[in-house]
């Protein structure tokens, strides 16, 4: 008999995370769907959907999930937000919270699933980050530095579990227009770009809108979570949307 799996995703309230819930059911897997607050008419309901509350920042919230969610097969570490500013615009509160959740967030759910998958010795976990690390840009500094922390941190990682047949994997998306991070993004930086910044600023903006080519959809990503959970022969970083394949292979 063929035991369903079960993936444990993180951030799943909107975009990436929302959509690779949706991937995983409608393949057949057992999902555990998590966001800081579950909304209803989000997710098929289903006897292999369940959705939990879980704030990555907060440990017994962490506790809390995995231990309703019970064995996990795959975690896929999502949820993230986003930061917009120069630096010198930035507060220590505004510094804190991307790292909390982007990088810390990421480290302690992984600290919380690995000893049942080093126990079976099996199991997968796929962090997503981003092509921003590959392309250094102005106002995206913490951010970017919160993401590239989060691909060190995967890459010593797979290291540690080789032995325990347990892999670790980095998806890397690309410019996505159809996620709410640009909104997150906004509301944390406050429009309150030191003015000394503001000239430069104006010109990113409207260099980024006028961009052309194919962006990052969320199911290039849904997508790629799928490849690196469920392919074991996928190279450790998977560039996840036509823009951030074509960033990738000019790196």
């Amino acid at each position: 008999m063929t035991t369903t799996q079960t993936v444990l995703i993180t951030g799943c309230s909107s975009g990436f995370g929302l959509e690779t819930a949706r991937l995983f059911h409608d393949r057949g897997w057992s999902v555990i769907a998590t966001m800081r607050t579950p909304r209803e008419g989000l997710l098929p309901v289903s006897d292999r959907m369940r959705v939990l509350p879980l704030d990555v920042t907060d440990a017994d919230s962490i506790a809390a999930a995995v231990a309703a969610a019970g064995p996990i097969d795959v975690l896929v570490n999502n949820a993230g937000v986003g930061l917009l500013n120069a630096v010198e615009g930035l507060s220590d509160r505004m510094i804190g919270e991307v790292f909390d959740t982007n990088t810390l967030g990421t480290i302690a759910m992984t600290r919380a699933v690995l000893p049942q998958m080093r126990e079976r010795r099996s199991g997968v976990v796929v962090n997503v980050t981003s092509t921003v690390t590959l392309l250094p840009l102005p106002l995206l500094q913490v951010y970017t530095a919160s993401k590239a922390a989060v691909n060190a941190f995967t890459e010593c990682l797979a290291l540690e579990l080789e032995g325990f047949d347990v892999r670790a994997r980095i998806v890397l998306p690309g410019r996505a227009p159809d996620t709410a991070f640009a909104d997150n993004a906004r509301e944390r930086m406050g429009f309150d770009i030191p003015e000394a910044y503001q000239p430069m600023a104006q010109a990113v903006f409207a260099a980024w809108q006028q961009e052309a080519g194919d962006l990052t959809l969320s199911g290039d990503v849904a997508e790629a979570v799928w490849r690196a959970a469920t392919d074991p022969a996928c190279p450790m970083r998977l560039p996840a949307g036509a823009d951030a394949v074509a960033l990738a292979n000019a790196a």
